[in-house]
């Protein structure tokens, strides 16, 4: 997989689970995908992504956005 696939799946997947989680306990794990979305948007416009650094220094291949 490519750095592009881990974060858009690692987004997705905290995405979900921050609506199950304020489904199943708070309503206040609906800042979770409010922070992921806020943190994708910014990543857009910046092109700073902190996973994506992270991963790059674990040796992820590199994708044609990261």
């Amino acid at each position: 997989m490519t750095i592009d696939r881990v974060v858009f799946a690692f987004a997705g997947s905290l995405v979900l689970l921050g609506l199950l989680l304020a489904l199943l306990v708070s309503s206040w794990w609906l800042l979770l995908p409010a922070f992921i979305g806020a943190n994708m948007l910014q990543a857009a416009f910046s092109g700073f992504c902190p996973l994506a650094r992270m991963l790059k220094h674990f040796g992820v291949k590199p994708g044609a956005a990261f």
